[in-house]
């Protein structure tokens, strides 16, 4: 009897860990670090889902992203971002809102178009700090695609900064 009870412990073992074997837990993708624009008027995206970006270029000094695709969140702060260039350099250049956007299947391998999941706009404060934690609803099927960005955009839907240092 004990060496039955110690097989089919074993077997449960065995099969709640092996490869394939669903566990439950929620996909996410997270970002180390947000960065500033580099390259005025650079693409990001394909078709209906390209997004331009801002004019000039943009710094930050800090920031994460944190995906939950399984829950439908994202979670996002920037800070210090701000105008790299021009006469406004080193302000948030009167930009008082921002949101976040997630890019997925930037190549359009899946529909001929990246698919754009944005959060609500956030305030930008007069450091260029923002925040945002909530739901913003079921991912697309292209979100399943593994080329997936993320940016920070104005209102107006040109993006200033980007998520870098993607950990899968």
């Amino acid at each position: 009897m004990r060496n039955g009870a110690l097989l089919l412990t074993l077997h449960l073992a065995l099969v709640a860990f092996a490869p394939g074997a669903a566990l439950a837990k929620d996909e996410h993708i997270q970002w180390a670090d947000v960065r500033g624009i580099i390259q005025p008027l650079g693409v990001v995206g394909t078709g209906s889902g390209a997004v331009t970006g801002g004019g000039a270029p943009w710094s930050t000094t800090d920031g994460h992203v944190d995906v939950n695709l399984d829950g439908g969140k994202i979670d996002f702060d920037v800070h210090g971002l701000v105008l790299a260039a021009g006469n406004s350099i080193g302000t948030r250049a009167g930009i008082a809102t921002v949101k976040g956007t997630l890019v997925c299947d930037t190549t359009g391998s899946l529909t001929g178009n990246s698919a754009l999941i944005d959060t609500d706009l956030v305030a930008l404060d007069e450091q260029g700090n923002a925040h945002f934690n909530g739901a913003v609803g079921a991912f697309p099927a292209e979100c399943s695609e593994p080329n997936i960005a993320f940016l920070i955009r104005t209102g107006g839907g040109a993006w200033l900064a980007f998520g870098a240092v993607r950990r899968p």
